[in-house]
């Protein structure tokens, strides 16, 4: 028995309420297929007007590397925005630009260490933390914020840029779920698109992400087909590479999980599902405490985690969450509640499959290279 009865059995409606919400409102979905066509024909004129010149679309004279995808929710933007900070960092004075979704601020706002996520969103305050010596910057337009940095720095990442149609990138990385590839390709507002799927051709390099370990030829061929890549469009297949454990300030901790480890999950994110199916290869033993993507949680949050991991008499028990989370847990008025509560923090990094992570480095460092010899 993990926790009393009454809370046990609490956790699992919950679950089961959870599930056919779920299910209900996939059904619903298909109620709002005429506004989705409605949402397409604006985007559709939207692309046309870029691609015809009507809308300006500026290139710059460096280096400029978009990160996207075209679906709403985690791709994996992220840990391929911090995979290209570590090739690029060494060598280049290097800077990564965003929105700063879920901000107080507006205008270009440059990162330094007392940054929070309410100054810049809870991902750039994440790449601070992470790469204090590297530039984050946010701008809601992208092109005024590489003009701020562009005199300083020999390469920009753009962060979640690739519909920002008014910066034309050098090299543009667009993103799939494998976890979501095939489901149907509806719009917004009926399904997750942004755009519509024949979007993709605007990229130079497509990253299948999330993808099992041992991804099968079969399956690889299946997936190429499904994306259909241009020529001249690679396409690399990567997959969650989950870290050792660290606290919320980001320090090492040796703290493990097995069989008898109750897991307490905190989650604000897009898709925990990978993360969740992760924990579930150690441990049955889960309680998700599963919260909209970039949700800010209240004392009233923890109170509930709180209370929830007390009542619970495992005698191994954790509470872990995702790096882009802690930034929102970390904040002053949650603070001293957090810091009566053993919270782990699991990092993620990129892995690409079949050693292809090379040719993926080679890609990238040429592009640099030679646009900064040929200018």
């Amino acid at each position: 028995m993990l926790c009393k009865d009454g809370l046990l059995q609490h956790c699992i409606a919950d679950k089961r309420a959870f599930s056919i919400f779920t299910h209900l409102m996939k059904y619903l979905r298909w109620l709002l297929l005429p506004f989705s066509l409605l949402y397409g024909v604006a985007v559709v004129v939207r692309n046309w007007c870029y691609d015809a010149g009507f809308f300006k679309s500026r290139e710059f004279d460096m280096p400029v590397i978009s990160v996207g995808n075209l679906d709403v929710g985690g791709a994996g933007k992220s840990p391929m925005t911090e995979y290209l900070v570590r090739l690029l960092k060494s060598s280049c004075r290097t800077a990564t630009l965003s929105r700063g979704y879920g901000r107080k601020t507006t205008g270009f706002v440059l990162a330094d260490s007392g940054s929070s996520p309410g100054n810049i969103g809870d991902e750039p305050a994440q790449f601070k933390q992470k790469f204090p010596d590297v530039t984050v910057a946010v701008c809601e337009e992208r092109a005024t914020g590489i003009d701020k940095l562009k005199a300083d720095h020999d390469v920009i990442i753009l962060d979640d840029a690739f519909q920002h149609r008014s910066v034309k990138p050098g090299f543009s990385i667009l993103l799939f779920d494998y976890n979501k590839l095939f489901d149907p390709h509806f719009l917004l507002p009926a399904g997750n698109l942004r755009e519509p799927f024949s979007g993709k051709w605007r990229a130079d390099m497509f990253v299948i992400s999330k993808c099992p370990s041992h991804l099968t030829q079969e399956e690889k061929t299946r997936c190429y087909y499904r994306v259909a890549p241009h020529h001249g469009q690679p396409l690399f297949f990567s997959a969650i590479n989950y870290l050792p454990l660290q606290d919320i300030h980001g320090n090492a901790i040796q703290d493990t999980i097995d069989v008898d480890t109750t897991v307490f999950l905190l989650t604000g994110i897009a898709n925990p599902i990978p993360l969740y199916t992760h924990l579930k290869t150690f441990t049955q033993h889960i309680i998700h405490h599963n919260y909209a993507d970039h949700h800010q949680f209240t004392l009233k949050n923890i109170a509930k985690l709180a209370n929830t991991f007390n009542a619970c008499p495992s005698q191994k028990k954790v509470i872990i969450t995702t790096e882009k989370d802690a930034q929102r847990l970390g904040v002053r008025d949650l603070a001293p509640a957090i810091a009566k509560l053993p919270i782990s923090v699991l990092p993620i990094g990129v892995e690409f499959l079949d050693n292809s992570g090379h040719e993926f480095d080679k890609l990238i460092l040429n592009y640099v290279r030679e646009y900064t010899e040929h200018n």
